[in-house]
């Protein structure tokens, strides 16, 4: 068995043992909820601003393409790190992360392809009178 794997993805058994526990006191145990509280932090971080930028955008009507770029990069973040850290991507193999991100990419893609598409056939629809 390669030492490359942790313990749990080396003996799959341990994952699906009940009496198998983990030692809440244990550096290792310590280091992950840091962990995790550190991620929920920016993620709160991020969300904040992006409700404060919002509420400022909507009251002093600033024009919508700077904000929505802001506000895509920030959930393209916050995805990307739920992702990363509580989905457990973060530590896969690079093979993995492809075999995950290529599909989903695509999966954007069609849908603003299709959305992009649908918007057209109306607008020519609208402006011919096309049934």
């Amino acid at each position: 068995m390669s030492h490359h794997f942790s313990d749990y993805e080396s003996d799959q058994s341990r994952l699906y043992n009940i009496n198998h526990h983990e030692d809440i006191n244990s550096n290792e145990s310590k280091a992950k909820v840091k962990n995790i509280l550190k991620i929920t932090l920016w993620l709160s971080l991020i969300t904040i601003v992006e409700v404060a930028m919002g509420l400022f955008c909507h009251y002093n009507h600033v024009p919508k393409t700077i904000p929505n770029i802001a506000f895509i990069i920030m959930t393209l973040l916050k995805a990307w790190l739920i992702v990363a850290v509580f989905m457990h991507l973060g530590d896969e193999i690079k093979n993995m992360i492809l075999t995950v991100l290529v599909p989903l990419v695509l999966f954007v893609w069609f849908i603003i392809a299709f959305l992009w598409e649908g918007s057209y056939w109306i607008w020519i629809n609208n402006y011919f009178g096309i049934r």
